[in-house]
């Protein structure tokens, strides 16, 4: 698989040079805490390390103290092992028949020991610091990853926003905006300089600076396993810290113009944009542009759709706008799963479950009339 995960102005973030915490004041970790972990790991992927969850689950009353130390020592200097920092990439495929790399997600699979770290950094501080910072009301249209955010409050914020909207507008253009291999290709500095907005102590800080620093990753596909490489970018595909970190990263693309909106779910971003603006959409699409390629990301405008949400009572008095340059118009969106149509009508839906419902019906009683009871 090609490697993706490179940036051609890489820079070195930088390290904060007040991190003066001893060990002893750095143990956020219990070995209760850590037996509890230990105790309760369910079946996972084995990284390079080749150490499996079972046993580390079987031999949790053993581990945990040794481990605890480990964890607290780790924070405590700011530093990752380096059998911790590499990882086997999984192309976990995109599509039912996949044709070439862009078809395969590249998940990371990294040791089952950095996980638990990971999850502890981002439990114990990241989240935590996500309600307490300056840079928290930034985080208030970001829906994924947060201890609060989940893809049913994506999509009711939409509806309600564009619904609003409505309330004096003709109509309201939605456009999704869809983000080349975002995940993989996100600049460590720039978004270096965002966690450092965020209250973290500056060993914490000084920690994830060492985890996205000298990363290496190999391949294993159909048998086969590559040599490692560097990565200079992207917050590691299947790791822990990585969606946490997404988060900051996005947290400032804002829109440029009042009375306009943005929601993200991640990478699915959304632009809503009432009548009044509808001459702003080219700039809108321009200022993401324009922030991706600072953050080393590329906005794939082909991808990109719009669909215009009107009230379906003013359809023949309606003139909608332009169409813009290669991002097509669509009647209906589908967002995190859910369908919306261009007058919010709920029958497409329906009418795929009812379809769907009657299939399955219609399997049953042909399974039943050849002598099936239950």
């Amino acid at each position: 698989m090609k490697v993706t995960s490179t940036d051609a102005h890489y820079q070195q973030p930088i390290y904060k040079a007040t991190a003066t915490q001893s060990y002893d004041e750095c143990q956020y970790m219990s070995e209760w805490n850590m037996f509890r972990i230990l105790d309760s790991l369910h079946h996972t992927a084995t990284g390079l390390d080749n150490l499996p969850a079972w046993f580390l689950r079987l031999g949790a009353p053993v581990f945990c103290s040794p481990l605890t130390r480990l964890l607290n020592l780790s924070l405590a200097t700011s530093v990752v092992p380096i059998q911790w920092k590499s990882a086997v990439i999984c192309p976990a495929p995109k599509v039912a028949a996949p044709h070439c790399h862009a078809d395969f997600r590249p998940i990371s699979v990294t040791p089952v020991l950095t996980r638990i770290m990971e999850k502890s950094i981002v439990r114990h501080f990241m989240y935590p610091a996500f309600q307490q910072t300056t840079i928290a009301p930034s985080l208030d249209d970001q829906f994924a990853f947060r201890p609060t955010g989940s893809t049913t409050a994506a999509v009711i914020s939409l509806l309600h926003t564009v619904t609003q909207m409505l309330s004096i507008n003709p109509y309201v253009s939605v456009i999704a905006m869809d983000f080349s291999k975002a995940f993989d290709t996100v600049r460590h500095v720039t978004l270096m300089e965002k966690i450092a907005m965020l209250d973290l102590p500056d060993h914490v800080y000084n920690w994830l600076v060492n985890f996205f620093t000298g990363r290496l990753q190999c391949t294993t596909y159909g048998g086969d396993t590559s040599a490692l490489a560097t990565i200079s970018a992207s917050i590691v595909q299947g790791s822990a810290i990585g969606p946490a970190s997404y988060v900051v990263n996005a947290s400032d693309l804002k829109s440029v113009s009042m009375g306009n909106v943005l929601l993200k779910y991640a990478d699915d971003t959304y632009a809503i944009i009432p009548s009044v603006n509808v001459e702003t959409r080219t700039r809108e699409l321009d200022n993401v542009e324009l922030w991706a390629q600072k953050n080393n990301l590329t906005l794939n405008r082909s991808k990109c759709v719009e669909i215009i949400i009107h009230d379906r009572r003013r359809k023949r008095q309606l003139v909608m706008p332009a169409t813009l340059p290669n991002i097509p118009r669509v009647q209906s969106l589908k967002v995190l799963g859910v369908t919306i149509s261009n007058c919010l009508s709920v029958a497409e839906p329906v009418n795929r479950v009812i379809s769907s419902s009657a299939q399955s019906v219609h399997a049953l009683r042909l399974l039943r009339s050849h002598g099936m009871t239950n």
